[in-house]
């Protein structure tokens, strides 16, 4: 799980061997966590250039910004999260894309709690993964985002309200909302809705 510490060490003295030029400590924070940020980035740019490019940059920030991270404010999976997340809105802005649809204006329905608990797996299973990419990379950015930390890469709410710089209720009212936008667009055109399981992460989308 992304919020689980490399190793046995803690969060700032990795980053502190890292930053004093400790080859081996940063290859396996690489390797352990690149998987993570290129997934996020890929649902949230919907490009693989893109989010090959990210990852890239997300490291060279963490070799190069010896203050960006505080123990006492969040975790090493939100620190890295929020440097992927800074640069996918770069890119999102290069590319002028609609970001009015942040707007919680829009009319969308919403379906009721119990139908919209915990969407992803039956919704994988039904759909296939390219149909819930393709969903998820529909949504508004706020509930793209959401989604993909909380759902996909299993961030609690604590890490992901640190990397989106707002409150916990707001997380889980925007992941709320975007399940439900999310079975509406991946609802079977024929019968009623599908029935919900437990909600278990989605880790193997990429």
């Amino acid at each position: 799980m992304m919020g689980q510490h490399v190793g046995e060490q803690n969060d700032d003295d990795l980053l502190l061997r890292i930053r004093s030029g400790d080859e081996q400590t940063f290859l396996n924070l690489y390797h352990q966590r690149q998987g993570a940020i290129y997934r996020f980035a890929l649902h949230m740019a919907g490009s693989t250039s893109v989010a090959e490019d990210i990852v890239q940059d997300v490291f060279l920030v963490v070799i190069s910004d010896s203050t960006g991270f505080d123990s006492s404010r969040g975790s090493l999976a939100s620190y890295l999260f929020g440097i992927a997340r800074k640069l996918v809105l770069r890119h999102l802005q290069r590319e002028r894309q609609d970001l009015s649809l942040l707007d919680d204006s829009e009319e969308s329905p919403v379906l009721p709690p119990a139908a919209i608990e915990s969407p992803l797996d039956d919704l994988t299973r039904r759909e296939g993964v390219d149909a819930l990419r393709r969903a998820v990379l529909a949504l508004p950015r706020r509930y793209r985002e959401v989604v993909v930390l909380c759902d996909l890469e299993e961030l609690d709410y604590a890490d992901a309200a640190q990397v989106l710089g707002c409150p916990i209720g707001t997380v889980r009212s925007r992941l709320h909302r975007a399940r439900a936008l999310l079975m509406e667009k991946l609802q079977p055109e024929r019968g009623t809705r599908p029935a919900i399981g437990a909600l278990k992460p989605i880790r193997c989308i990429t």
